[in-house]
């Protein structure tokens, strides 16, 4: 689908059709809606779909009566039964006297502006326009980032507890995450650097400051996104010690046991051999079998307390 908006006055309206310094925001658009797009405004098809292309890469690509603008931007997905972040294009089209905003999904990034929550916002400032879609875009990421580090604190609380195999997932889940955002903010980081030499639209000293904000945004989201990398890592270099410290422990309670459960075999082992009774100590002693499991007894509880004190048990 696809809705028309326009800004007069400060208040952002919605349209029926097209008009001059409208804003056309396309979601998850069909064929006909973009051949239609395609041929009100002569843009290529190609370039209007490109940003329904989950592996397009963040870039700016000047073309004949328009620019297209590609950048990535946040968005939630669910991996193994866990809600997890990934990032998709968002695609921006440039035009004369419009401006196109194509997504694959509904984002909140451009819900934000639809509820008219942004300050200044005109869809006929068309430059301001993408640098205010940019900074909340840079706000997102930043968001998103302290819920995944917020997740790996929740497991790292849990290391004492009950640690499963899943807390090892998903911390392999939001590194995997913190991945996908790292390369999707140098490219954004690069597109800004362009915006920076764009010519074809003039810019405002306010626009230049704008986007000077943008810039130390992801700037500040770029560097998060390193520390937090490192962290994970160090959280799960920690769990993987621990899980491994605790399978240590256990083997060596295991080994203690076995230890414990030779010496009774042993003894019962010579006692039980077929000598000659007057050969066997205690064999004809009253009470004999008694005063043998009474030294069993002691000789493992010497044994116990032997391993305590070598920290062996």
């Amino acid at each position: 689908m696809y809705e028309v908006f326009r800004t007069d006055h400060g208040v952002l309206s919605q349209l029926e059709q097209p008009k001059e310094g409208c804003w056309i925001n396309m979601v998850g658009p069909t064929s006909r809606e973009l051949n239609e797009i395609a041929e009100m405004y002569e843009i290529d098809l190609t370039d209007l779909a490109t940003a329904l292309d989950e592996e397009e890469s963040s870039r700016i690509s000047l073309e004949d009566g328009y620019t297209l603008i590609l950048v990535d931007i946040p968005t939630p997905e669910v991996r193994h039964e866990k809600k997890m972040y990934t990032t998709i294009p968002l695609g921006i089209i440039l035009k004369s006297d419009t401006i196109i905003t194509i997504c694959k999904e509904e984002t909140p990034i451009l819900t934000y502006f639809i509820r008219n929550k942004i300050k200044e916002f005109s869809t006929k400032k068309k430059m301001r326009f993408i640098y205010q879609l940019l900074y909340r875009s840079a706000a997102s990421y930043q968001i998103n980032l302290r819920l995944i580090d917020k997740k790996r604190i929740e497991i790292e609380e849990r290391v004492m507890g009950n640690t499963t195999d899943m807390d090892l997932i998903e911390l392999h889940e939001l590194e995997s995450t913190l991945v996908y955002f790292a390369t999707s903010l140098r490219s954004n980081s690069i597109v800004l650097e362009r915006l920076r030499r764009y010519k074809r639209i003039e810019q405002y000293p306010e626009d230049m400051e704008l986007l000077e904000d943008v810039t130390v945004e992801y700037q500040q989201a770029i560097e998060m996104t390193s520390i937090y990398r490192d962290v994970i890592d160090g959280t799960r270099q920690l769990l993987s010690s621990v899980i491994d410290n605790r399978l240590n422990n256990v083997m060596k309670r295991l080994t203690s046991l076995t230890v414990l459960m030779a010496i009774p075999t042993i003894i019962s082992g010579l006692w039980g051999m077929n000598t000659a009774e007057k050969y066997m100590p205690f064999a004809t002693v009253p009470y004999g079998f008694a005063i043998i499991c009474i030294g069993i007894v002691v000789v493992c509880i010497f044994v116990i307390w032997y391993m305590k004190k070598k920290k062996m048990l």
